[in-house]
This record gives structure tokens, C-alpha cells and sequence, in this order.
């Protein structure tokens, strides 16, 4: 997996290639660990992610979680078809927020 962070203005974009899986789930919350502030929007980009697995998506609720604990939010940002598919079974496309577009442009 590959881990890319941005951070414009008050915002966090983190954008994530390859597996996102079980061996990749302590990197990931050693990188964003620090991310989640008051009212900053935290974005995970996952356009070039290709394989997701149920560890995974436990760390992004967990991230969810400690955004909105924080008063800050998070966005999960073009999921790739495969990570759309698992987010739609597992109803967890009713959970987070889910855009389809950049960062800020809406679903």
C-alpha cells in the first residue's frame, strides 16, 4: 500500500494505493494517528485502492469514530468499484460520508 498525506488549509487528504488490508492497517494508523484535529475533515482518498478487507474497514470506523469524537469529520473519497462494492454490502455506505468526486466537490 501506498500512503500519500496532504494537508491544505484545514483539511487532511490522504490517499492510499494497492491493499488496504490487515498487514497494512498498523502503517496506516501510524500515518494518520496525528490527523484527526477539531473541525478538521479528514478526506481518505481510495480511488487506486483494489482489495479492502474487514480489518481495514474496522480502522476507517475506528478513524470515523475519533474524527467526530474530535468534532471533525470524516470523508471517504472516490472508493475504487471493488471498495464501493464491500462499502454497499456491509451497508457501510450508510455510514460514512462518501464522495465521488475530489475533495470537497460533493458526491
Amino acid at each position: 500500500m501506498r500512503i500519500t498525506i496532504d494537508s491544505p488549509g484545514g483539511s487532511v487528504r490522504v490517499e492510499l494505493a494497492g491493499r488496504f488490508d490487515a498487514n497494512e492497517v498498523a502503517e496506516f494508523r501510524a500515518c494518520v494517528e496525528g490527523l484527526v484535529r477539531t473541525d478538521a475533515t479528514v478526506t481518505i482518498d481510495l480511488e487506486q485502492v483494489v482489495f479492502i478487507d474487514s480489518t481495514a474497514l474496522a480502522e476507517l470506523i475506528r478513524l470515523n469514530k475519533q474524527a467526530t469524537g474530535a468534532g471533525g469529520s470524516l470523508v471517504l473519497s472516490r472508493p475504487s468499484p471493488p471498495v464501493r462494492v464491500i462499502l454497499e454490502i456491509t451497508q457501510l455506505d450508510l455510514v460514512f460520508t462518501i464522495t465521488s468526486g475530489e475533495a470537497g466537490n460533493g458526491p
